[in-house]
């Protein structure tokens, strides 16, 4: 008898074959494109036969993927409620959440942590907006965009609000209101390849294209803020998540104009007849939190 395929494994066979696609199960996976074709490579040789069939537009799963994968699923979920069992006996709660919203989550757990003790909560930061809790090993986690799928309970958190920020002194100050036109000397850091963000803000100021030609390009928005802070260029940071930085004054926010993406950050985990003692604790203390970041947001979109 052949010996099992490790649970990795396993676990990015059930992943690629939801998705049907290498790039957008490594994205999920937080692992390389690589990495990833090689696992299944490597599983079909050790089982024998093909998983998918390759084609130009993704993947499509052949007849023996097909039947393997509802095995697999069941028994990963088997796998992920007896390890969640197991580890709510520990106190521990593990939180998935994404590298943009560090900023945010970080020093408010740091601070619920030192005044409860007790509590312990594992935060991994991850590149992904998602989380797969049938092939993740997570109690919880803060996705940005919106939740999908059932089986999962989700509160919203907050709202992605856009506006351009940087490093205190960066922009010299006149006697006019500044306008995007006082940019133009400006590297402009893109928290994305499309520059979407600059894009939609600017046109909500009623701004056609680019005011520079000078700029860099980020992976993620914490990369961008980061480095505005050190004083590299101005970005678009989300008001959500840098209330702490623009209270430190670390951070300024030189125009007026704040805009709404449409997006927004949710805490979610699986549904379940009665959720541990922990997490409960922990969604109603993130909602409180949530809720004073929103009620201070109130005032720039007032403005």
């Amino acid at each position: 008898m052949k010996p099992l395929p490790s649970l990795d494994v396993l676990k990015t066979f059930a992943v690629v074959a939801q998705r049907l696609n290498f790039t957008r199960a490594a994205d999920l996976l937080n692992v390389t494109q690589g990495a990833v074709s090689r696992q299944i490579s490597g599983l079909e040789a050790h089982l024998g036969y093909a998983l998918f069939v390759r084609q130009p537009r993704g993947l499509a799963l052949t007849p023996n993927g097909a039947m393997l994968l509802a095995p697999v699923q069941q028994a990963l979920a088997q796998i992920t409620e007896a390890l969640e069992r197991s580890g709510a006996h520990s106190g521990t709660l593990r939180v998935k959440c994404p590298t943009c919203a560090m900023r945010w989550i970080l020093p408010r757990v740091i601070r619920l942590q030192n005044e409860r003790p007790e509590l312990v909560i594992e935060v991994t930061a991850s590149v992904s907006h998602g989380v797969e809790f049938n092939a993740e090993q997570f109690d919880a986690a803060i996705i940005f965009g919106q939740p999908a799928g059932k089986g999962v309970s989700a509160h919203h958190l907050f709202d992605e609000v856009l506006t351009p920020v940087c490093a205190p002194g960066l922009l010299k100050r006149t006697t006019r209101a500044i306008t995007p036109d006082d940019l133009a000397d400006q590297t402009l850091l893109h928290p994305t390849r499309d520059r979407r963000d600059w894009l939609r803000w600017l046109a909500a100021y009623g701004y056609r294209g680019l005011p520079s030609a000078k700029a860099q390009h980020f992976d993620t928005l914490d990369l961008a803020i980061s480095s505005a802070m050190q004083g590299l260029g101005v970005t678009i940071g989300d008001l959500s998540l840098i209330e702490e930085d623009l209270a430190a004054q670390r951070i300024v926010t030189p125009f007026s104009l704040c805009v709404p993406s449409g997006a927004s950050y949710y805490l979610i985990y699986p549904e379940r007849p009665a959720a541990s003692k922990v997490l409960s604790e922990f969604a109603e203390w993130i909602e409180g939190e949530a809720a004073l970041t929103r009620a201070g947001l109130s005032r720039y979109l007032a403005a």
